[in-house]
């Protein structure tokens, strides 16, 4: 099998590349920002934790028409909780964008009850060195009533 040798053009455009792809990185790394990701400074795994924060546990709530309580999830609705999570401050603003997710509902479920209220509820657990304690509080973020 004959080897090929990479021909002075095709050197000097890798070498080019390279050197372009290492001053993103460090251009990057001094100024950038995570969302400049592949070449951002991953910040978000620079940073220490507290060892006794609350951690935040999400989930989204629903009482149907007949007033059975149920958990919105992807399977029900096609909606995940890191989106709502994203979106949390929008939805305590802005309540009424919880119809959506009543619609998404309905049409994954159409011989389910029609939802009645709707509430992302934020589960803060107690931490004390890393530890979880037991203890926890909700905070209801959102609520949404036709």
């Amino acid at each position: 099998m004959k080897t090929e040798r990479l021909t002075r053009r095709g050197r000097w455009l890798r070498l080019t590349a390279t050197v372009i792809a290492g001053c993103l990185l460090l251009a990057g790394t001094v100024w950038g920002e995570d969302d400049h990701f592949p070449f951002g400074p991953f910040k978000m795994y620079a940073s220490a934790v507290d060892p006794d924060a609350p951690a935040r546990d999400t989930r989204v709530e629903a009482t149907d028409e007949t007033g059975a309580a149920l958990l919105i999830t992807p399977a029900n609705t096609g909606i995940r909780r890191a989106e709502f999570e994203g979106q949390l401050g929008r939805f305590a603003d802005e309540p009424d964008l919880l119809a959506t997710v009543a619609d998404a509902y309905e049409r994954r479920n159409p011989q389910s009850p029609p939802l009645r209220e709707i509430q992302i509820v934020v589960r803060w657990h107690e931490v004390q060195d890393f530890e979880v304690t037991g203890d926890w509080q909700d905070e209801v973020v959102a609520t949404w009533r036709p």
